[in-house]
């Protein structure tokens, strides 16, 4: 297991994170510690949950597995997000203080512990002025609730004011990003990544086997069957696949990825994540897994590098679909400058 440090802290944590979305959901109680056990055994340091996984099962099944093993959580880092509903009233989501504040203490209760290392905003909320929601996180870390604040799912120009406002007001800096990303998924090169490397934000990628497309479960033009997220619910999967699958992209990806693992001799999924983690300013990849021959597979990429050779393949068949400006040539001609060249 590689280790990487938490954005610009000094914390370390290993550069796979176990997410637990699965827990008490696609994976029982049973496998979710299996899981667990094994994670830890491999070296693994960082487990992200949220409040609203099986809406409160996760970290319940993470707490009962911390009860039952002294010792255990303080060699672990924790993350776990608020934002979401968790209840029926008015005032029981978002990113306000009173919400957060109940969200907190709840998602404390659930884990069994004092301190949650890492709390996240699961998502930009519109309706609460961030100046607010900063202020919480900053109060939460004097009050020894928390160590360090991030966010989900933000777009460039939220991250960065949020950035730049705990900068102003000598709040509690935002220290990760969790955003989706993948060799299907590309959108966050565009700003996100930019944003993250000028304040030393620490990416943390959900999703990064896209939904399981990039282990080559799926085939071309065939409806997704069997024990796959797409295929246990027929109706809702083949709305999920019928737009990726239309795409020529989608393919040509897939069949790079295939490429790569075939000559290395490892899975696709395994060639996938190598990417990913690889990537400017990632700290860790949060692998989803339902059970734990799966979660092996993807534990079996620590340390996987990919050649130059094999990323650029890679990067050429991903690239992102950009029609014009401002990311197309249009617009990266409007931005570029270049020092002047004289022969005298």
């Amino acid at each position: 297991m590689e280790y990487r440090t938490l954005g610009g802290t000094g914390t370390v944590v290993s550069a796979q994170c176990l997410g637990t979305m699965t827990f008490g959901k696609e994976s029982s109680e049973d496998v979710s510690h299996a899981q667990l056990d094994r994670f830890v055994e491999l070296g693994g340091n960082f487990i992200d949950t949220a409040d609203v996984y099986s809406r409160g099962l996760s970290e319940e099944i993470i707490g009962r597995w911390l009860a039952a093993r002294p010792g255990v959580r303080e060699q672990l880092v924790i993350a776990t997000k608020g934002r979401f509903p968790m209840g029926d009233g008015p005032n029981d989501a978002g990113l306000t203080r009173s919400h957060l504040t109940r969200a907190l203490d709840a998602s404390l209760r659930r884990l069994g512990i004092e301190t949650v290392d890492l709390y996240q905003a699961h998502a930009w909320d519109p309706l609460t002025p961030v100046e607010e929601t900063l202020g919480f996180f900053d109060d939460a870390v004097r009050a020894g609730k928390i160590r360090y604040a991030g966010v989900s799912n933000f777009l460039g120009w939220q991250l960065q004011k949020a950035s730049l406002l705990t900068q102003f007001r000598g709040l509690t800096p935002i220290v990760t990003l969790q955003p989706q990303y993948n060799l299907l998924i590309r959108d966050i090169e565009f700003e996100l990544i930019d944003v993250c490397r000028n304040e030393e934000i620490g990416i943390l990628p959900w999703s990064p086997l896209a939904g399981g497309w990039l282990t080559g479960k799926y085939r071309r033009d065939e409806s997704p069957t069997g024990a796959t997220r797409l295929g246990e619910d027929p109706g809702r999967g083949m709305e999920a696949y019928a737009p990726r699958n239309a795409q020529e992209r989608t393919w040509q990806v897939i069949d790079a990825v295939r490429q790569v693992a075939e000559g290395r001799g490892v899975s696709l999924s395994q060639v996938a994540l190598a990417w990913v983690a690889d990537r400017p300013a990632v700290t860790s990849v949060i692998l989803g897994a339902r059970t734990l021959e799966q979660l092996d597979d993807n534990l079996a990429a620590a340390g996987l590098h990919l050649s130059e050779k094999e990323t650029a393949l890679l990067d050429q068949a991903s690239a992102p679909i950009v029609s014009d400006y401002p990311y197309g040539v249009p617009g990266v001609q409007q931005r570029s400058r270049t020092l002047p060249v004289t022969d005298k």
